[in-house]
């Protein structure tokens, strides 16, 4: 099971769990490798002046470095709570909007933008609009670029593998004997047959970077906070679920762990539509 495949009938549901927290979410997750905003520049030219509109800012993750880099940047993000946090992280650049709205009904202004950039949110769109909406908002030759992030092996990997033990028993979604792939095997060539299908976009370039991120016990039980599928759990059910985990880390691993990401960037530009 993949980070950024979410249950589609669930999906709307758990896109709007990240503004119960929005502070939790800013303060506990992390952000990106500094070599992915070098790679968008080089890929999809999102250096200074460049006209990025964002899809699903969060609380402003990418859209700082992006800011840092030049980019003009409107900022489209569905949750106020996130918005206003995206706006504070924000407020010295003058040429970043932070907009309150889906992306799905929020009218496309006049002015095309050079770049659609989405960082770990593309996945939350509705199917049926993403595509087509990142094409009309674009100028001819412009850029999509989604940034993926998945869970994979590595880092403390006993650690992920016991700590399933907690999520069977917490959890009754949790499929038995629930292994995180390596970083070779996660297959995300659906975006490229999506991309393909939609007769927007030419072929996509993709690029990965794995990396590693050491949390102590609460700042491993803050992030796990944010996610979506923690928060969808019963109060009680979360709460056995963390102070299970809490456990394991104190009792076997000394109180801090490391988890590894994978990061994966997929740009795309624009085509003539078909006829």
């Amino acid at each position: 099971m993949r980070d950024d495949t979410p249950d589609e009938t669930r999906r709307v549901h758990l896109s709007r769990s990240f503004d119960e927290d929005a502070e939790l979410y800013d303060r506990a997750r992390p952000g990106y490798p500094p070599e992915l905003f070098d790679d968008l520049t080089e890929v999809a030219g999102t250096g200074p002046g460049c006209r990025v509109l964002e899809v699903g800012a969060g609380t402003g993750k990418a859209t700082l470095p992006l800011a840092e880099r030049g980019c003009r940047i409107t900022a489209v993000e569905l949750g106020a709570d996130m918005a206003a946090v995206a706006r504070r992280n924000l407020a010295r650049f003058e040429a970043v909007e932070i907009v309150t709205a889906d992306f799905e009904t929020w009218p496309l202004p006049e002015e095309p933008f050079d770049a659609v950039v989405s960082a770990t949110a593309f996945h939350w769109i509705d199917p049926a609009v993403r595509m087509a909406k990142a094409a009309d908002a674009l100028r001819p030759g412009g850029a999509l670029a989604v940034v993926a992030t998945q869970h994979v092996a590595g880092g403390s990997e006993e650690f992920f593998v016991e700590v399933q033990d907690c999520y069977e028993r917490f959890d009754p979604a949790t499929p038995p004997g629930l292994r995180l792939p390596a970083a070779v095997d996660v297959d995300t060539s659906d975006h490229a047959d999506e991309v393909a299908r939609s007769g927007r976009f030419g072929p996509v370039d993709f690029r990965r970077y794995e990396w590693d991120l050491t949390y102590t016990t609460a700042e491993y039980l803050a992030v796990l906070r944010t996610y979506s599928g923690h928060r969808a759990l019963s109060p009680r059910a979360r709460e056995g679920l963390l102070e299970c985990i809490a456990g394991l880390i104190d009792r076997r691993y000394g109180g801090q762990v490391t988890k590894r990401y994978l990061t994966e960037l997929r740009v795309s530009r624009t085509v003539p539509a078909r006829r």
